[in-house]
């Protein structure tokens, strides 16, 4: 059954060499060589602005993430592809899902005080590159950053299920095994998992 795929691809820097990005191809050419509608968003080409006012949360969004939103909106599942930085997602990421956020968009207030989460009914796939191992991120260090964005951004907002795929050792990284890594992601986009 093909889906409608969001893939944010959350490297800050544009230089198109950086790992992130080749992922990010890589899962969308295995999704679009299964049939599947796939729509990318790069957010180091994106104007993302801090939030510093909470009230900035109810107003509406910058043009860039209006198109975001519609896009993650239209989605059925949503890849969210990102380096980890000082243990946990780089800045820029943590700044597009607060303007995402924005206008109610992924969770809305309710009378009974918990939160409606307005991402029901999507999946979505974390990816996230990283120099040490991955079992010594998971082990060592907990995993927390990366745990924190499943529960407390996409989780919050409805996404279920998430899963993750954490992939250790990108500074030594062989051809042979970046091929392999690329294989990988086309997979899971063929499957849209």
């Amino acid at each position: 059954m093909s889906e409608a795929i969001c893939i944010i691809d959350g490297h800050p820097h544009r230089n198109k060499s950086h790992l992130c990005h080749a992922l990010a191809e890589a899962y969308k050419t295995g999704a679009k060589g299964a049939g599947h509608k796939v729509k990318t968003l790069c957010l180091a080409e994106m104007d993302i602005n801090f939030l510093r006012d909470p009230a900035d949360f109810e107003k509406p969004p910058s043009a860039d993430i209006l198109k975001a939103q519609k896009a993650v909106s239209a989605a059925s599942h949503v890849v969210v592809i990102y380096p980890l930085w000082m243990g946990t997602m780089p800045a820029l990421v943590k700044a597009f899902f607060e303007q995402l956020s924005r206008n109610d968009f992924a969770v809305k207030a309710s009378d009974g005080g918990w939160p409606r989460q307005m991402m029901k009914g999507k999946s979505a796939r974390v990816i996230v590159t990283m120099g040490m191992p991955a079992a010594a991120y998971k082990l060592f260090f907990g995993g927390h950053g990366v745990k924190g964005f499943e529960r407390n951004i996409l989780g919050m907002a409805g996404f279920k299920p998430v899963r993750e795929t954490l992939i250790g050792g990108v500074g030594e990284l062989s051809d042979k095994r970046a091929g392999v890594l690329f294989g990988r992601c086309r997979a899971l986009g063929a499957k849209a998992s």
